[in-house]
């Protein structure tokens, strides 16, 4: 897929989560934006739960007008619901447009490995407790459907974020007493490669519903030129003092492609350790990735006295370059870590998702892309989403690397793209 010159118009949008994100708020700003209140209400009834609905009025944060999203729970008492449950739910939402049950599939897809990260078991078993609550399948369903209804899950829409504000401080859940941000959202961010800006704010800020949102459909970065067409602001249950508590969506068209290759900070934090069980490296390197390391490894070296040992290197932001340390001191027998401020340049990137194996139960496997400054695209699947459709259909894992990639240039009608193994320099 080379580029030939400006793209045309396409609509654009820049998520504003700097003082935080959740669906409810999301979803407010979104049909604030302009995004059909009945096409919003319509998507949430098609999913057949009696008594489950929502509804848009007005309100003030802050000060601040915006848009507040009420959902209405069905009388009988919620139950923990399994991924097949929620999938099984959007399957049969036959009012809903294909691109967003797509969307709103791949929200809850992200939000179960998160859960399934943080409780050491696999996405197909996690409770989603609150995450899968009446709330979140109205506010996901919601935030689809009104993403569509705007045009942003067109192919060639472009939707980025800013950082996510964490907040601070603790928030109970189903599993007690939590630490803000809460373990998923951890998760969420690490995978997706979300900036986190703790800041001064308290509370819980940005919920897993709503990281998993922007995950699904946003790729960080600061706000592109674009021609301003509206402005949408959604409100949190709380008004909060500190900082107005709102999510915005600046919604217009863009003129370019993409951006090209970016430019901006990264933390690199290493530590030296010749005295760890080796069976525990793989167990520090998941602790880093939990703790927000955008990725981590272990270089062999030799050190004094001719002994073995690993340095261990993790890439992050500066906002959880605290927690990185920290987990390294945990999880290591180091007594020290240090840590630098790079440059670094990053090429543009997207994610789409693509469906593979028979059509009465398909698997979906997430592909990462690059574009390149000529205009090239690389594509690579995500490795966790390849094993587990390997496990599923039985298939070797090359068969579904190829299966993915293969699929991926039909829906993009190319077929100058890598394959999987092709070198990437």
């Amino acid at each position: 897929m080379n580029g030939t010159g400006p793209a045309p118009r396409g609509p654009a949008a820049h998520l504003d989560c700097t003082a935080g994100v959740a669906g409810d708020m999301l979803l407010g700003a979104l049909v604030d934006a302009g995004a059909g209140t009945g096409t919003v209400i319509d998507a949430v009834r098609s999913l057949k739960v009696p008594g489950l609905d929502v509804s848009v009025g007005r309100a003030r944060r802050g000060g601040f007008a915006c848009a507040r999203v009420t959902v209405t729970r069905p009388a009988s008492p919620d139950r923990a619901r399994h991924l097949t449950d929620v999938l099984e739910l959007l399957a049969g939402a036959d009012g809903v447009a294909p691109a967003a049950v797509r969307t709103a599939r791949r929200t809850f897809e992200l939000l179960a490995a998160a859960e399934a990260r943080a409780h050491g078991t696999t996405p197909d078993r996690v409770h989603f407790h609150e995450v899968g609550a009446y709330d979140a399948l109205a506010d996901v369903v919601g935030c689809a459907a009104a993403l569509d209804d705007l045009g942003l899950l067109a192919e060639h829409a472009s939707v980025t974020c800013s950082a996510l504000a964490a907040g601070s401080g603790e928030v109970r859940c189903a599993h007690g007493t939590m630490p803000v941000p809460v373990p998923a959202v951890l998760h969420i961010a690490a995978q997706a490669g979300l900036e986190l800006a703790r800041g001064d704010l308290r509370g819980e800020r940005t919920t897993p519903t709503g990281a998993a949102l922007v995950a699904a459909v946003a790729v960080p970065s600061p706000m592109p030129s674009m021609t301003v067409r509206a402005v949408g602001t959604g409100g949190g249950r709380r008004d909060t003092p500190d900082r107005p508590n709102v999510t915005r969506v600046v919604l217009g068209e863009t003129t370019t492609a993409s951006p090209g290759p970016a430019e901006g900070d990264v933390v690199v934090l290493e530590s030296t350790v010749d005295d760890l069980d080796p069976r525990h490296w793989p167990s520090v390197l998941d602790a880093l990735r939990a703790a927000g390391a955008w990725d981590c490894w272990t270089t062999g070296v030799v050190g004094r006295h001719g002994r073995p040992g690993r340095v261990v290197t993790a890439l992050c932001s500066q906002e959880v370059r605290h927690a990185i340390a920290d987990a390294l001191l945990l999880h290591t027998t180091t007594l020290g870590v240090r840590w630098t401020t790079c440059r670094r340049t990053t090429l543009p990137r997207r994610s789409a998702t693509v469906s593979i194996g028979p059509a009465e139960r398909p698997e979906r496997v997430l592909v990462k892309t690059a574009e390149r400054p000529d205009g090239t695209v690389t594509a690579q699947p995500e490795q966790s989403d390849v094993e587990r459709a390997a496990t599923s259909l039985g298939w070797p894992l090359r068969t579904v690397c190829e299966a993915v990639m293969d699929r991926w240039r039909r829906d993009h009608r190319t077929a100058d793209v890598p394959g999987p193994d092709a070198p990437h320099g």
